[in-house]
């Protein structure tokens, strides 16, 4: 227990000043849509709130949120190792298609992990480590994202190329087939370890000083040892947001 208040103690000294500084917020709702790669499952649309903050000590992006606990952040250059904590919008029931019928749900997780993130003027890289906190698909993966900022006329965007290694046990939980899912149409499957890459950009168009219109679009392949899965009709997984966002500063 010592320990841990040591830890938080020097994490509060490290960002002390940092944190006497003025902060910026960003708040927002919209629809989040995500196609799903298995045989006749219909697109994921759900409402999802959107939120931007960093005090330097915690942070959320989007739907990820953290906290550091070393770094510095200076006005070209920073650096963060943080704990965060992420969903896992992936996975399907059997009643979702009628392919899938006899198979054992898989389901939504939560990721938590160690994230090393730098930052020099608008480009920036960030490096995960995660596992399943819920105990899904009981294994890890790592994520990298590698992104810059631009602007075109009124328009910014945030465009990002995003590479993840996905464990054995991670790619079988959510392609493989099961000895006792399978049928004369589909086969058990095994898949292995593979990586999984995307490509994704945010746009920002302000309408006054504070309110705004952000959209995200998101395009990832499936890992190549997942293609031949009795379960996936399409090699991709598109996905996107559309939401009105309002920031100020506190």
């Amino acid at each position: 227990m010592k320990y841990i208040l040591l830890l938080a103690l020097l994490t509060l000294s490290l960002y002390g000043e940092e944190m006497q500084k003025k902060k910026k917020v960003t708040l927002g709702f919209g629809p989040y849509m995500q196609t799903q790669p298995y045989k006749g499952v219909d697109p994921l649309l759900v409402p999802s709130p959107v939120i931007f903050f960093d005090n330097s000590l915690f942070y959320v992006r989007w739907s990820r949120a953290g906290m550091y606990f070393l770094g510095d952040k200076g006005e070209e250059f920073s650096w963060g190792l943080s704990l965060t904590a992420q969903p896992r919008t992936y996975g399907y029931k059997a009643e979702d298609s009628k392919y899938l019928e006899g198979m054992d749900e898989r389901e939504i997780t939560f990721e938590g992990g160690l994230a090393f993130s730098v930052s020099y003027n608008d480009t920036y890289i960030e490096t995960m480590l995660l596992t399943d906190i819920l105990v899904r698909y009981e294994s890890w993966l790592f994520k990298t994202e590698i992104g810059d900022e631009f602007k075109l006329g009124k328009f910014t965007f945030y465009p990002s190329i995003i590479v993840v290694y996905e464990s054995d046990e991670f790619v079988n939980y959510y392609y493989g087939v099961k000895q006792h899912e399978a049928r004369a149409d589909r086969a058990q499957f095994t898949p292995g370890a593979g990586w999984q890459i995307g490509a994704q950009t945010y746009i920002d168009y302000p309408f006054t000083d504070k309110l705004a219109g952000l959209i995200n679009l998101r395009v990832d392949r499936l890992p190549s040892s997942a293609l031949n899965s009795p379960l996936i009709e399409s090699d991709y997984i598109y996905s996107g947001l559309v939401s009105l966002i309002y920031t100020f500063h506190y």
